[in-house]
């Protein structure tokens, strides 16, 4: 299914061409040269803008490095050589293109030719053939590496839009999955796909998704990330409210599921909404593993977490204000290691913390190879150095350390820069008033994530409005003849995802 936004209707699309193209220029001129003007007029003449004349009457003209160069030789030039050309009915009759048309109207062939499109005009007539041949430039398929998986599909969305389609249709053999296309951006015209299953899919969001993404006036849309904070139900909130994934099986277990799905040209990332705060900690991997298995690594990671947010707050907090929660068998070492620490334990920790995240950022621009060597050598040079020096202890730098690799076991890269960054606020106040201070901060996330919604749906579902077998569901894997209705965060119009009766195993 697809929708075309009409010119006359839509300021998007047209809003480029209306500031090169005068007001009374409307219709395609039949004279040749004035044609030919009026295109590198629009185009304001770019280096690569070729014009042929095939004959005396008719010209072709398109952009070199837009175009499908064997396709414009073997089906179109080739074509066209010694024929008689009388009408553009004719020669569209002649080429053997699958996507041609016939158009009067001016805007409609500039945008077609940068879209890369060739022009055939002939001379005498107020119409153009616009033959599509875009040249597909896009990488091979390779392996997700931002949600990589022991055991599951191992290949990953590429930069092309209609590469990704075939992936999830690939996956979803289904009449009902339906594609939606709109086209966003004054000056990219980037394509942009809706993807959902008729008749699991809930109507209201599926409008709710349209319209926010038709309402979008923007100058340019280069990545789905920037797509996903635009149409977020709070974009100042720094929890995504919609999931980004680089994975088809997860993308479509999603549209299974009930949820509606986002492709943007050009980037890798596909939109998955909505999508709850918990759903961002599971791993598409949990269901490929036996649920006991799932489960424990669930919980590890669920522990891992809470860890990496609270862990370096809690030794801060403990040292500056409640030092009567610390063992006496662990009060010794400790006052030892922080003997000849000249800092208070709040600027220790936020310094460590930067430490880190400097190494970590530092890492992750560098290329590869060397980003893993600095990752590696510097966390132990800096590390050591900053133990023997005073600057830190031994023991802080332990759990810091811990903290951040805590940090790492978050499925969803988005969700895992929110769980680094948190804890920089939660130090200082636990820094300033201890445990209140952590209690404070732990209160204010927890009523900002119940305010939260992800296209409508409730943030915190299953656990807010309570729903006991979601909340099962989401904490543990359950075993898959427990788990027989889709979630309820995205109110699917068919409930059930299949028979609830286990199949009998046959006799031998």
């Amino acid at each position: 299914m697809k929708i075309q936004l009409p010119f006359t209707k839509s300021k998007k699309r047209t809003t480029v061409v209306k500031e090169t193209i005068k007001k009374d220029i409307g219709m395609i001129t039949p004279l040749k040269n004035e044609f030919i003007q009026s295109i590198k007029d629009a185009t304001h003449n770019p280096a690569d803008l070729m014009i042929k004349n095939i004959s005396p009457n008719l010209t072709l003209v398109y952009i070199d490095n837009l175009v499908n160069d064997v396709t414009l030789n073997n089906h179109i030039l080739a074509s066209l050589q010694d024929k008689p050309i009388d009408t553009p009915e004719t020669i569209k009759a002649s080429l053997s293109i699958p996507e041609i048309n016939i158009s009067a109207r001016f805007e409609v062939v500039v945008t077609a030719i940068v879209n890369g499109s060739v022009l055939l005009h002939v001379e005498g007539f107020s119409e153009v053939i616009l033959a599509s041949i875009p040249k597909q430039e896009s990488r091979s398929l390779t392996t997700p590496e931002n949600e990589s998986q022991v055991i599951g599909a191992q290949i990953g969305f590429n930069e092309n839009l209609s590469t990704n389609v075939s992936l999830v249709r690939r996956y979803i053999i289904s009449p009902d999955l339906c594609n939606e296309n709109f086209v966003l951006g004054n000056r990219t015209n980037t394509s942009v796909a809706i993807l959902y299953i008729n008749g699991i899919a809930n109507e209201q969001m599926i409008n709710t998704l349209r319209q926010r993404i038709t309402d979008l006036d923007i100058d340019a849309l280069i990545d789905s990330a920037v797509l996903a904070e635009m149409i977020d139900d709070n974009s100042i909130s720094p929890f995504p409210q919609m999931l980004l994934t680089e994975r088809p099986d997860r993308f479509c277990d999603g549209l299974l599921n009930g949820k509606l799905g986002v492709l943007v040209d050009g980037s890798s990332m596909a939109i998955i909404c909505p999508q709850s705060f918990i759903e961002f900690f599971q791993s598409q991997e949990d269901k490929n593993l036996r649920w006991q298995i799932a489960t424990f690594a669930r919980l590890l990671r669920f522990s891992a977490i809470l860890l990496s947010v609270f862990l370096t707050p809690i030794y801060v907090g403990a040292l500056t204000f409640h030092y009567e929660v610390i063992p006496l068998a662990f009060l010794v070492p400790l006052s030892e290691s922080r003997a000849l620490v000249p800092f208070p334990p709040v600027f220790e920790a936020l310094l460590l913390e930067f430490i880190i995240e400097l190494l970590r950022e530092a890492g992750a621009r560098l290329p590869t190879k060397i980003g893993q060597t600095i990752g590696i050598v510097g966390g132990i040079v800096i590390g050591t150095a900053a133990v023997q020096a005073g600057i830190t202890s031994n023991i802080l730098l332990i759990f810091v350390a811990l903290s951040a690799l805590a940090s790492f076991t978050t499925p969803s890269y988005m969700m895992g820069n929110v769980i680094r960054y948190i804890r920089f606020p939660i130090i200082i106040l636990a820094g300033f008033w201890g445990y209140y201070g952590i209690m404070l901060a732990f209160c204010f996330i927890l009523i900002h994530l119940l305010r939260q919604t992800s296209l409508g749906a409730p943030y915190l579902s299953p656990f807010y409005p309570p729903r006991l077998k979601g909340m099962a569901d989401s904490i543990i894997r359950l075993p898959l003849p427990l788990t027989t209705k889709r979630p309820d965060i995205t109110r699917p119009t068919d409930q059930e995802k299949y028979n609830k009766e286990p199949v009998n195993p046959k006799n031998s």
